[in-house]
């Protein structure tokens, strides 16, 4: 079996990255830190025509009709690139919120927390809410990130998006991953550029390590959100005679790959900052942007603590020959 990706997926990949590179580059991401714009409305229907949030609907249904391995790298992209906004259950929300699949509409989640608390990203600039009947009311509450504005509902309770923790949990470890690519670039170019004591910091041994340790996680990382967005796309086309097991050992893949890549994210981020110095702590670097954003995003979906326990779940279950404790 190979699993490397193909010449489609490597195309897909290339595309998306030159896409967002003409239409979110860094000037762009500054301007909208500079100018608290967190979606942009016309880069937002660029997408949806791009098939960004359609690439899983199926082909009879307007759709791209590709899987989760392709959306993958896609959401892998569109971190590396810091691209705000709610991209996740927006493509979740294709086919099931009018819309959503053409980037005419924006859909948010209760996704923060564990089990999808009162927290909910991007209220105020969103057309709905993912398993909700309509927006409901909140009220704003400081974010760490300047680009994920957060509101605190006060009305009703939150709406349930169990159908699409595992997938919105992968998605988001992919964004994760992107993100740890980027910031193990930003590191390694810095301390290229930068010199001291006559030589680039990269000649020194404790940059050198601190480099390695950020390649290390986050190949380790990507590979293993690769590997889980293969099981559950061959879950899905199997003909369910262990659906209970195919279910269980997709769930532990999926905890695996948040928990990695949520470490890759905010630890390489922490890295870069180590890199750069002093640089590294001003508003004008963008380090700190990956940083806040991989804090936000860790309480996404699946937290670390509820990745833990399924993950640990299934070992069990795989210990025991199945039969889950």
């Amino acid at each position: 079996m190979d699993f490397q990706p193909t010449r489609d997926q490597r195309d897909l990949r290339a595309g998306v990255r030159e896409l967002l590179a003409g239409r979110y580059g860094r000037d762009a991401l500054r301007a909208a830190v500079d100018g608290g714009s967190a979606v942009d409305r016309e880069l937002w229907r660029e997408l949806g025509a791009a098939g960004f949030f359609a690439l899983r609907l199926p082909e009879a249904e307007g759709g791209v009709g590709l899987g989760l391995p392709e959306a993958v790298l896609v959401f892998e992209e569109a971190g590396r690139a810091l691209l705000p906004g709610p991209l996740v259950a927006t493509h979740l929300a294709a086919g099931a919120v009018p819309g959503a699949a053409a980037g005419t509409a924006v859909v948010t989640a209760f996704d923060l927390g564990e089990r999808g608390g009162p927290l909910v990203s991007y209220l105020a600039e969103a057309d709905a809410v993912l398993g909700a009947a309509g927006l409901p009311p909140g009220e704003p509450v400081r974010s760490a990130d300047p680009l994920t504005p957060l509101h605190r509902v006060t009305g009703g309770g939150p709406a349930d998006v169990s159908a699409y923790r595992e997938a919105g949990a992968l998605l988001t470890a992919a964004l994760q991953v992107g993100s740890a690519l980027r910031t193990l670039e930003l590191a390694v170019r810095y301390a290229g550029e930068r010199e001291q004591f006559g030589q680039p910091i990269g000649a020194f041994q404790a940059v050198k390590h601190l480099c390695a340790g950020m390649l290390v996680r986050a190949e380790v990382a990507r590979t293993a959100v690769y590997a889980a967005a293969v099981t559950a796309q061959a879950a899905d086309a199997a003909d369910g005679q262990d659906a209970d097991g195919e279910a269980a050992e997709v769930a532990g893949e999926i905890a695996a790959a948040k928990l990695l890549a949520d470490e890759a994210a905010v630890r390489n981020a922490r890295d870069c900052l180590q890199v750069h110095g002093g640089m590294g702590f001003t508003w004008e670097a963008d380090v700190h942007l990956h940083l806040k954003r991989a804090w936000v995003r860790a309480e996404q979906w699946v937290t670390a603590a509820e990745a833990e326990e399924a993950l640990a779940a299934e070992l069990s279950r795989t210990a025991t020959g199945g039969e889950a404790r």
